[in-house]
């Protein structure tokens, strides 16, 4: 089975069009198309229904998914295996990470990495966690830093790097800083901007309420904490944001007996083989676990 058409299928599958698969590839369209072709040819089904612009997997196509995944991923695999045998940090790094975390927690580790390894070439690609966890579990990242999930699928092997707490936040002049003695249930009763609800916080968030037999009113959400950050700051709503992002613009609302955390570290696929570089990258992550001085 030729890799060139696999690869060609397989983004066709993510992108959803042969134009998008032409663009991520740095193919022409009718390049893809012919990729496609032979591999039909060569396996004898039709893999993509072709109704005017719209593409979608066949039943073939969606067998064949799978499959192709783990074709290139015992390929890459390796590659890696062998290339490890040199002892070289060398070659290419994917490392997913969410904005947060790239923004706030990841620059002297990378300039370090870069400083000690020259010849790796770093693809960093900023996702929201849940998204990068995904890439894990695709093969398509070897190294995801990410706020980890609550419960980690069985081949994720996730290892905790940073406690990152959670504080209830409002504008300054925010009603519930001039109550006293502020109760999670009057907190519900006020708008809240919340993380999306796919995401790993939003849920720790809910858990909480939940616990409590509360129900918040989510007035908004979004998966981006600088823009939750300024709502807040405006006085649209309450929310909760790592405290590490607080400042003047917002103020904290303290509630006796309650304290919210969530874990950041990174994450690898447990049957996939490591490169040298990602192994020089995760031994950077795990001394910061007992770094002085590391925010929390």
């Amino acid at each position: 089975m030729d890799l060139a058409n696999l690869n060609a299928f397989i983004a066709i599958a993510e992108t959803g069009s042969f134009s998008g698969a032409g663009e991520r590839l740095h193919l022409t369209q009718p390049a893809i198309s012919k990729r496609i072709a032979g591999l039909e040819q060569q396996l004898k089904v039709r893999l993509f229904d072709r109704l005017g612009r719209e593409v979608g997997l066949t039943e073939a196509g969606r067998a064949l998914l799978p499959r192709a995944y783990q074709i290139l991923n015992v390929l890459d695999d390796t590659r890696r295996a062998l290339t490890n045998l040199t002892g070289e940090v060398s070659g290419r790094l994917t490392l997913a990470t969410s904005h947060h975390i790239g923004l706030h927690r990841l620059p002297p580790i990378l300039r370090t990495f870069t400083r000690e390894y020259p010849n790796v070439a770093l693809d960093i690609q900023f996702l929201d966690s849940e998204v990068a966890y995904e890439e894990i579990l695709h093969g398509r990242a070897e190294v995801a830093v990410i706020t980890l999930a609550p419960d980690p699928h069985h081949v994720v092997k996730a290892t905790p790097v940073w406690d990152d707490p959670l504080d209830f936040v409002v504008a300054p002049e925010h009603s519930l800083i001039s109550n006293g003695g502020v109760s999670l249930a009057d907190i519900a009763r006020h708008p809240a901007v919340f993380p999306g609800g796919n995401t790993f916080t939003h849920h720790i968030v809910s858990r909480l309420f939940e616990a409590q037999g509360l129900t918040p009113n989510i007035a908004m959400s979004t998966n981006y904490l600088e823009t939750i950050k300024m709502m807040v700051s405006i006085g649209l709503a309450w929310s909760v944001l790592p405290r590490t992002m607080l400042d003047d613009q917002v103020a904290r609302i303290a509630l006796p007996g309650i304290q919210l955390c969530r874990q950041l570290g990174y994450i690898v696929h447990t049957e996939r083989t490591l490169s040298n570089a990602a192994r020089a990258f995760m031994s950077l992550l795990d001394a910061q676990v007992d770094l002085p001085g590391t925010p929390a």
